[in-house]
């Protein structure tokens, strides 16, 4: 027996080789006293208490059975696990609390007053907690005071009841063929979900079956923990099997039973270039005519093993010998045969076959893995050929050699050279010589002559000789005319020979010119605008000339006439140059005559007209004048009446002509109108004379004298009598549903007034011409329009033209006709009754005109 200190009881148990220790409170009536359980299975300690009030407790046995429950028991329900024993004679009530009583899992375990526990249901390690803590309490029945208190673990016991379990039940993967043996394929994991500590929760990986078995390959499996690894020995082929089917089982090491799953792995084989393509045959002429490009000459085939349309199946070529680059190969992407085509020009002259050699291989890279020897619990031996690492497969191409042969045609002349270069001068005469063309024929085996024709010559500047190829000119050569590029003229010349088909050979003529001083300066702008003002002021001339230099800018100024104080020029010489307004010179238009020189003395006689206006008004002359040109207000409210006046005629007449009975009358195209009178004779109208003059001036100065010119243009007639006016214009005459147009030959329905103003200077066979066009008549040629208007539509019922006396038909005798039957009407009066008897007179008549009706 052990003696523990005063204060505190300790209870030491034994427990399978662990300690237990739990703090509990003991308390009395007088004193409290802390006690410590150690509790046991397998012994019990006697402890003796001191209590340190002075009162002193006898000693008490306690036991404690081993208290467990396994999983999954299956019953019957309720069963005991164990009984708590006193040995203190008093009564005592025995409480239960914690897990699996009145805390989750609830309703698992009970006890009653003999100290004995039962378990109600089944408990399961997996879903559950694996140990119970519950309080155990003794209750003295008399005074309800708590005697005992201790701390109770109950063990939940793991049974083998879960197989391991993959976390796929399908694993798929797929691998290149080229793969290597002893890499990583594929990771399979499972899991246990009994207690991993024991056999239950432990597990091992097995390969159960391989679909389809080959020899090529062996896959293990290695495992760590819980995952394993998926490897092979040997080498993949795609062509032996497309895909493996693995069966793998994950089995535990339960002792009383053991628990498997399995999962199935497919492993997909992709294929890889393993298989060189090889040549089976070719198809084509193997033959070019020389000079054609384009055409195809040859298709070569290939076999290839590996799976069609892919990478590893679709050919490519290459060709070798051929250092001109004369030949191309492509792939036809559907056959997989090489296409062999001319791209350049081939000369049977030079050449007349080719001999070649065709290389095929795949879009990727060759590779090729072969067994050489088995070896258990190892890697087997291999010979492999690794992609773009072993300089093996380049030998390994397949070659196919090709001959083309060159047909030979008519070869075209060659021009010889083919480009010419001369160098004249501009302006020589027509008929100069310039260059002769030579051509040569390179066709060994169809020698002909040739002819030279002339090609592209846009200005039409040169003829060449059919047999001498000699080139002259037929036209005065002009360095400044716009088909002349930087001072060059190309002309195309062709050689057309004899053969069948005839061919034609290109030579090129350029011809450089060198330039004259045939041009003069004239001025770039003819008018130009001043502001008038007290001090001088300035505009800007500029002068321009075809000529380069020294036959061009800058020039020299003059100004002819004397108008000294008026008008000067400064600087005298530039390419632009100032006109210098003087003091003198009034507001409007002044004509100044100029005199430009170019550098070698050259020179022209132009017309400057300078404008003087007063700038605080209108800042620019130019705007002022173009402002003078256009409709002023009071013209364009004259046409907006004029178009209001016309809309309300227009729909006025419309009105007046509705009427409520409406009957189509029929007017016989021959009638004229005839005016109010017993005569037909023409009336008494006047004939009134209105003519619009348009005075053109034209201006010029020849040998010193000017020279000017007036022509009257046009003249209307227009009939006046009273206050109405007749023109003779096409007319449109209404009478309700029908009208009739009557059109005559002379229009004057409108009257223009122009005036146009044209003056030109000649010098140096250029002309200048200055058009001034005045718009003052506008206002009064529409007054003019609209008063015409109004009188013709009230005067509508009585219009009369000028009318000459018609015959018509029905005016005379009508030719006597001895088909017809006579019809005797007389003259007296008609009675209705008289139209019985002529049925049979008109019986000839009705046969005439209309023989269809007659026959029915």
């Amino acid at each position: 027996m052990r003696t523990l200190p005063v204060s505190f009881l300790l209870l030491l148990f034994t427990l399978n080789s662990h300690v237990l220790l739990y703090d509990m409170d003991m308390l009395w009536p007088d004193s409290h006293i802390d006690l410590t359980f150690v509790i046991s299975t397998q012994s019990v300690w006697s402890v003796c208490v001191w209590a340190d009030s002075g009162r002193i407790r006898q000693k008490r046995a306690w036991i404690i059975d081993s208290f467990s429950i396994e999983e999954e028991h299956p019953g019957p329900f309720p069963y005991p696990i164990g009984k708590v024993e006193l040995t203190d004679s008093y009564l005592i009530n025995y409480v239960l609390r914690g897990q699996g009583v009145d805390e989750e899992p609830k309703n698992i375990l009970s006890i009653d007053q003999s100290g004995v526990i039962y378990v109600h249901r089944k408990m399961d390690y997996e879903h559950g907690p694996k140990i119970l803590h519950l309080a155990f309490e003794a209750r003295n029945q008399y005074n309800k005071e708590v005697d005992t208190r201790l701390g109770v673990e109950i063990k939940i016991l793991d049974v083998n009841d879960n197989a391991p379990k993959f976390q796929k039940s399908v694993y798929e993967v797929t691998v290149d063929e080229s793969h290597d043996q002893g890499k990583e394929v594929l990771t399979v994991l499972a899991f246990d979900e009994d207690d991993s500590s024991t056999n239950n929760g432990t597990f091992v990986f097995t390969i159960k079956s391989v679909t389809p078995k080959t020899d090529n390959v062996e896959f293990y499996i290695q495992q760590r923990k819980e995952s394993g690894n998926i490897y092979f020995k040997g080498c993949l082929d795609f062509e032996k099997a497309q895909k493996y089917t693995i069966l793998v089982e994950a089995k535990d090491k339960g002792e009383k039973i053991q628990l498997s799953s399995t999962s199935t792995l497919i492993i997909n084989i992709s294929d890889n270039n393993d298989n060189l393509p090889e040549f089976s045959g070719k198809t084509g002429p193997g033959k070019v005519k020389e000079r054609e490009a384009g055409v195809e000459v040859l298709r070569l085939q290939v076999t290839d093993k590996d799976v069609h349309g892919t990478k590893a199946w679709k050919a490519k070529y290459t060709i070798h010998g051929d250092k001109n680059e004369i030949f191309k190969i492509e792939t036809d992407p559907v056959t997989n045969e090489g296409i062999l085509t001319v791209v350049k020009q081939t000369d049977y002259e030079e050449q007349t076959n080719h001999n070649l050699s065709i290389s095929v291989q795949n879009e990727i890279p060759y590779f090729s893995c072969k067994i050489k020897k088995k070896v258990q619990n190892a890697m087997w031996e291999l010979d492999k050929i690794l992609p773009n690492s072993d300089t093996r497969s380049a030998n390994l191409y397949n070659t196919f050699p090709v001959t083309i042969y060159v047909e030979d045609v008519n070869d075209p002349p060659v021009f010889i050279p083919p480009v010419k270069h001369v160098v004249v001068m501009e302006n020589i005469d027509v008929g100069t010589s310039l260059t002769t063309f030579t051509a040569k024929d390179m066709d060994g085996s169809h020698v002909n002559t040739f002819t030279f024709v002339k090609g592209e010559d846009i200005d039409k500047w040169i003829t060449i000789g059919a047999k001498t190829g000699e080139v002259s000119t037929i036209k005065i050569l002009d360095r400044e005319s716009p088909f002349v590029i930087n001072g060059t003229y190309t002309a195309t010349l062709y050689a057309v020979d004899e053969g069948v088909p005839p061919l034609t050979g290109t030579g090129t003529l350029v011809i450089h010119l060198n330039d004259q001083n045939d041009n003069v300066p004239i001025l770039e702008r003819n008018a130009v605008s001043i502001c008038i003002d007290k001090e001088p002021t300035t505009a800007n001339i500029t002068a321009v000339d075809l000529d380069f230099p020294p036959f061009g800018s800058p020039f020299y100024y003059e100004i002819l006439e004397d108008v000294k104080d008026k008008w000067r020029v400064e600087p005298a010489h530039g390419t632009t140059v100032s006109l210098v307004k003087g003091k003198g010179v009034y507001s409007g238009h002044h004509l100044l005559q100029m005199k430009i020189s170019d550098q070698q003395g050259f020179y022209s006689i132009q017309n400057l007209t300078v404008t003087v206006c007063d700038c605080s008004i209108t800042p620019d002359c130019h705007i002022r004048m173009v402002s003078q040109t256009r409709m002023g207000p009071g013209a364009a409210l004259i046409v907006v009446l004029a178009i209001l006046i016309l809309s309300a005629m227009c729909l006025m007449s419309l009105l007046l002509s509705c009427k409520e009975n409406k009957k189509m009358i029929l007017i016989d195209d021959g009638l004229g109108h005839l005016i109010t009178s017993n005569t037909e004779n023409p009336g008494t109208d006047c004939m009134v004379s209105s003519s619009l003059v348009i005075h053109k001036t034209d201006s010029s100065k020849v040998n010193g004298t000017s020279v000017t010119k007036n022509v009257k243009v046009t003249t209307q007639t227009v009939m006046h009598k009273g206050q109405k006016a007749v023109s003779q214009t096409p007319w449109l005459v209404y009478n309700d549903q029908m009208f009739k147009h009557s059109a005559y030959r002379n229009s004057t329905r409108r009257t223009y007034r122009e005036n146009f103003q044209k003056s030109c200077v000649i010098s140096s066979s250029r002309s200048n011409y200055s058009y001034n066009i005045n718009a003052s008549y506008l206002s009064e040629n529409l007054a003019f329009l609209i008063h015409q208007k109004l009188l013709a539509l009230q005067t509508r019922d009585e219009q009369r033209g000028i009318y000459k006396a018609h015959c018509y038909t029905d005016e005379g005798q009508p030719a006597a006709s001895d088909e017809l039957d006579a019809i005797s009407i007389p003259e007296d009066d008609f009675h209705p009754e008289m139209l019985k008897n002529l049925d049979s007179r008109f019986s000839r008549l009705a046969t005439i005109s209309r023989p269809d009706l007659m026959r029915r």
